[in-house]
């Protein structure tokens, strides 16, 4: 049996008990208050039983002089690291060393002696907690259904004569579907293994008490399964597990530390989809050994499992039926098949998982910050799971090279993708000749209608060799060989060149173009780019110029002049990427601004920590008291735009709606019925 996280597929918790010498009565105590109890009483080995435990309350037990250093001390950094709680158990005279415990990690405390009531006040203070930390109950639900997708286990409802097998044990059992009559189960047993049964049965419905009742599997008698018996709101469960040392097959699929798909469950996987629309995405997370070393092995450990339940919410969220594997170290594969393999979508994934990952993880005082790369895959007819494999992981390589957003996809078509930075400021003088920078619009929506309001305007280099590459890469190349002003030049004026030829019925879209810090810069920069807007024909009344913290810092006063100009002109002002470079409301107060771009990563963390949700909160009422409208960035799930609706975001653009079309795309999306 595996328990999964803080909470069983059929919804009861699990708790970690560490006692030395009343762990029995301890567990019994937590079932009779409706727990799954994980007891143990060496303290030697508990953090790593409380990691493969998953469960998110552990109990230790301090009764009877016990030192805290010994028992407490060691489980506070996997707790931490976890997203847990941690109960003591106390005698009634060591009441006075309560704040001591609690400042050595100690989030909950029980003083002696123990009774039921009492008990399950404490665990449910305890759990209230872990949802706090996990971001709810809602989530934790969701990752279950993965994570118990490889565990045995039955229930028999109330008012129905047949159990309910988890699809595992009816695998390993031969019952076709899941449901089966006790009766016509037991007779699939071996004869010598039905009188034990039936005499557990008998045990237990005399006693009242629960019991275990052990069996060899059909056809296979030196397989033997244990089922703990337990009662589940009225209803009779249990967990099954394997009684034969080594032939949990099950087991060997699974990754023990963060309970994924093993590397070779996934191997298996991706050979029986060959032939078929498959694309992986294989994650890395960057720089890990560095913080193994400053927290120790036990919280990175604890850290993988956050990052596998993560990555499971996002999937089950995004691509429901994916198959999910840790199949290194810190390296992860997500495979898609079906509609999600394309390439857009696994990109669009991708950044899900990068983002999500890349959001703190607590740790006691500590806040974890982790990078990840994404190298993506499509298969080729000939492919195997290895060479598959092999090509995600040169997309990967790549990824970690290139810088930008971290992503990087090996189309079916392609051999390689190893990016040639030299190669890359060679080619960048010749794409504009060649026609390869071309422009996509993201849409933007008033967070209250489905009506498009605007659009960015955004830069895509349709490289030969290396195919599509975002502004980041684009930009970054264009900085080391010194080409940022033509480049931009040509951005916007053919940003502007196809929006001046959109047709009426797009007539009250604003368009949104970026300026760099070198554009603003320049000479005569104002003059130049009005007389650009104005040869374009698009009218200066429904532009907005965008302009990043960064590029304005050098000079306040200037860039408050500028913009002042830029303003009587006719044109509305934006500030980009807020929350990424040196925000301060005294920098705010000297600039005339009309709107405040929330960065997509600070945007996102509205749905984050409570600490998370208060930073933005302050920035959208900051923007608002200065008169401003705001527009958030990166928006993917419902959730981020609700609460950033509430908080007063006026405007919003990213992958929840649509990713940036190409002109022709974005007529369709707005005549579209």
């Amino acid at each position: 049996m595996q328990a999964s996280g803080d909470q069983s597929g059929d919804g009861q918790r699990s708790l970690f008990i560490l006692s030395p010498g009343d762990r029995d009565e301890l567990c019994q105590a937590a079932q009779r208050v409706g727990w799954r109890a994980i007891g143990a009483r060496r303290a030697k080995d508990a953090p790593q039983r409380y990691l493969h435990s998953e469960a998110q309350v552990a109990l230790v037990d301090l009764r009877g002089g016990a030192s805290a250093g010994d028992l407490l001390s060691p489980l506070v950094p996997p707790m931490e690291a976890g997203g847990g709680a941690l109960l003591v158990l106390i005698d009634p005279d060591e009441q006075k060393h309560l704040p001591a415990l609690l400042a050595a990690g100690a989030t909950h405390y029980l003083v002696a002696p123990v009774d039921d009531l009492g008990l399950q006040a404490a665990l449910a203070s305890a759990h209230r907690l872990v949802e706090r930390l996990g971001g709810g109950a809602q989530h934790n639900r969701r990752a279950q259904r993965i994570r118990r997708g490889d565990a045995l286990y039955w229930d028999l409802p109330r008012g129905s004569g047949e159990l309910l097998l988890s699809e595992s044990l009816a695998r390993h059992l031969g019952v076709e579907g899941r449901r089966i009559a006790p009766a016509a189960l037991l007779r699939r047993l071996p004869r010598a293994g039905r009188r034990s049964v039936l005499a557990a049965l008998r045990t237990m419905r005399q006693s009242g008490h629960l019991a275990a009742l052990a069996h060899a599997l059909p056809d296979r008698p030196d397989q033997r399964l244990v089922h703990h018996l337990r009662i589940s709101d009225g209803a009779i469960a249990a967990d099954v597990e394997w009684l034969s040392d080594g032939q949990d097959q099950d087991a060997a699929s699974r990754d023990v530390l963060t309970g994924l798909r093993s590397r070779q469950a996934a191997l298996d996987w991706l050979d029986r989809r060959k032939g078929l629309a498959t694309t992986i995405l294989l994650l890395s997370i960057s720089q890990f050994d560095r913080m193994n070393a400053a927290y120790g092995q036990v919280v990175g450990d604890a850290l993988l499992g956050r990052i596998a339940r993560r990555i499971e919410r996002i999937i089950d969220d995004v691509a429901p039926g994916a198959m999910v594997s840790r199949i290194a170290g810190t390296e992860f594969l997500v495979g898609l098949t079906g509609e999600v393999a394309g390439a857009d979508r696994a990109t669009f994934i991708a950044r899900q998982l990068i983002g999500v990952i890349g959001r703190p993880f607590s740790a006691g005082d500590h806040l974890i910050r982790l990078t990840t790369r994404c190298g993506i895959a499509q298969a080729r007819a000939e492919d195997d799971a290895t060479l598959l494999l092999r090509r995600a992981g040169t997309a990967l390589s790549d990824a970690r090279q290139a810088g930008g957003e971290g992503i990087r996809i090996l189309s079916a078509e392609r051999q390689s993708r190893q990016v040639d930075a030299d190669r890359l400021e060679t080619d960048l003088r010749l794409a504009l000749d060649r026609g390869e920078i071309g422009i996509v619009f993201q849409p933007q929506y008033p967070v209250d209608s489905d009506r498009i309001s605007g659009v960015e305007a955004l830069a895509r280099w349709n490289h030969p060799h290396y195919g599509p590459l975002g502004a980041g890469i684009l930009f970054a190349t264009a900085e080391r060989s010194d080409y940022v002003l033509p480049l931009s030049a040509h951005i916007q004026a053919e940003a502007l060149r196809q929006a001046a030829a959109w047709p009426r019925a797009l007539s009250d879209l604003r368009l949104s173009i970026n300026l760099t810090a070198a554009d603003i810069a320049q000479p005569g920069f104002l003059p130049g780019l009005l007389g650009l807007v104005d040869a374009s024909g698009f009218p200066r009344g429904r532009l907005t110029v965008e302009i990043t913290e960064s590029g304005l810092i050098d000079d306040v006063a200037a860039a408050g002049a500028l913009l002042t100009a830029l303003r009587a002109e006719g044109l509305a002002v934006a500030i980009d990427d807020f929350g990424t470079g040196y925000s301060s409301l005294a920098y705010l107060k000297n600039l005339p601004l009309d709107y405040l771009k929330i960065d997509s990563g600070l945007a996102q963390d509205i749905a984050g920590t409570a600490r998370d949700r208060i930073i933005v909160r302050g920035v959208i009422h900051m923007a608002k008291s200065l008169g401003l409208k705001v527009i958030a960035e990166g928006i993917e799930t419902e959730e981020q735009l609700g609460l950033l609706a509430r908080e007063g975001c006026d405007y919003y653009q990213g992958f929840l709606r649509s990713a940036g079309v190409a002109s022709a795309d974005l007529i369709n999306l707005v005549l579209a019925p």
